[in-house]
């Protein structure tokens, strides 16, 4: 223990999620099933403090203490789903990974059909924090529309919206170019709710 009273290190779900293993939610079910020892011995509590110091194994395999918090770039194609397991087969990005590549996590996802700019990292709680609208990133994304764009419309996005239900902070959006009946705009967002 500490001299504050909590124990040392950290939770063994996320600590072992950092090492690469697995996600908090998988860890958690793998030690409700004892897949998980600390210093040989079966760890079933997910508020489990470990360290470094002590000898991990999980499914009788040694588990190296985590890397160094690390963060890529990776150009997602369209065609390619942001998500580690797709019920309907389709390709994710990490899939497309390098071989021998230890287990990361993107930063907010792109849909299906989109293309661009995707963050991954090694580190769950850096990944949270830079998803945050707090944390005042600015999302931009060129978008093509169909149909006629009105520029008062789009000027009206500055104060925000309400689509269904769901309220959207202010957008900023312009008009690059228009040819025939397809229209390119930039939109720029501080939050990161789907489409």
């Amino acid at each position: 223990m500490s001299d504050g009273g909590r124990p040392e290190g950290e939770r063994i779900a996320k600590y072992l999620a950092r090492a690469g293993v697995a996600s908090r939610r998988d860890l958690e079910r793998m030690l409700t099933e004892g897949r998980v020892k600390v210093n040989n011995a079966v760890v079933t509590h997910p508020a489990t403090f470990v360290t470094e110091a002590d000898l991990i194994q999980v499914n009788g395999t040694l588990i190296d203490p985590p890397e160094r918090t690390r963060l890529w770039r990776y150009h997602k194609p369209d065609g390619v789903v942001t998500t580690h397991k797709d019920p309907q087969g389709r390709p994710t990005v990490f899939e497309k990974m390098p071989p021998g590549m230890k287990r990361v996590i993107s930063v907010g996802r792109l849909d299906l059909n989109s293309e661009g700019l995707l963050l991954l990292t090694n580190d769950g709680g850096l990944a949270r924090r830079l998803e945050l609208p707090s944390t005042g990133w600015l999302r931009r994304y060129r978008v093509r529309v169909h149909g006629e764009v009105e520029p008062a419309a789009l000027a009206a996005l500055s104060h925000g919206v309400t689509i269904e239900g769901v309220k959207y902070g202010p957008i900023e959006a312009g008009l690059d170019s228009r040819k025939g009946s397809n229209a390119w705009l930039t939109v720029s967002i501080h939050e990161g709710k789907n489409r």
